[in-house]
Parts: C-alpha cells; sequence; structure tokens
C-alpha cells in the first residue's frame, strides 16, 4: 500500500461508499495515533496536539488550515492555549474516507515538522 502522506486527495462525491473495516484497520496503522470518535453518529478521526504556548498551537492551526485548502479537505479545528484537537471526516457521505487518513497522515507530517 502506497504511504498515506504521498497520496493526493480526491475528489468525493455525494454518495461514496465509506472506507471498509479492512481498508479502516490498514489506514489506521499509518496513524496509530488518531483516535476513531463518532459524534452525532459520524464516525471520525480524531487526535490533540500539545504546544507550549498558544501562539505554537495557532500556528500551527494555520498551518493545517494551509495543508487543508491546498488538499480541498477540511477538518474541524479547536485551538486552545497549548493544544490543536484536529478531527477529519467527510461531510459529504457522513464518514470516513480514504481522504480523511490521507489527510491525518498530512497532519501527522506537518506537526514532525512544525510541531513541539
Amino acid at each position: 500500500m502506497d504511504q498515506l502522506v504521498e497520496i493526493k486527495c480526491e475528489a468525493c462525491q455525494r454518495g461514496a461508499p465509506t472506507v471498509t473495516a479492512e481498508e479502516s484497520h490498514e489506514f489506521h496503522d499509518q496513524v496509530p495515533e488518531w483516535e476513531f470518535v463518532v459524534r452525532d453518529e459520524i464516525r471520525r478521526l480524531e487526535r490533540d496536539f500539545t504546544f507550549q504556548n498558544f501562539v505554537d498551537a495557532l500556528r500551527f492551526t494555520n498551518a493545517v488550515g494551509a495543508l487543508a485548502e491546498e488538499e480541498g479537505h477540511h477538518p474541524a479545528l479547536l485551538t486552545e492555549w497549548g493544544s490543536v484537537r484536529v478531527t477529519w471526516w467527510t461531510h459529504k457521505i457522513g464518514g470516513l474516507h480514504r481522504n480523511d487518513f490521507i489527510m491525518a497522515a498530512k497532519t501527522d507530517e506537518l506537526f514532525a515538522r512544525e510541531g513541539d
């Protein structure tokens, strides 16, 4: 399987299938620090990143936002003093798509470069 961080997101159409249980397990192996959460009956990927202060957390939030714009796939971001929670899911299909795992991997890579 290709490394998720090397793959570009693909346009996802309403009605596209969510990842299968097997795909989900396979992809999650590449982003093991991300947790599966269910909110509003929608399965999502979520991770908290920690920082030394608000400025660093905000810088990371902005970097994730720029990445999201570049890829055309956008997360929920919660920025607080010393932490950023990033949540990925695909709104159009109400669940997880391969794109969400791709973006989780790219977020991890971004944190490794710019994070604490």
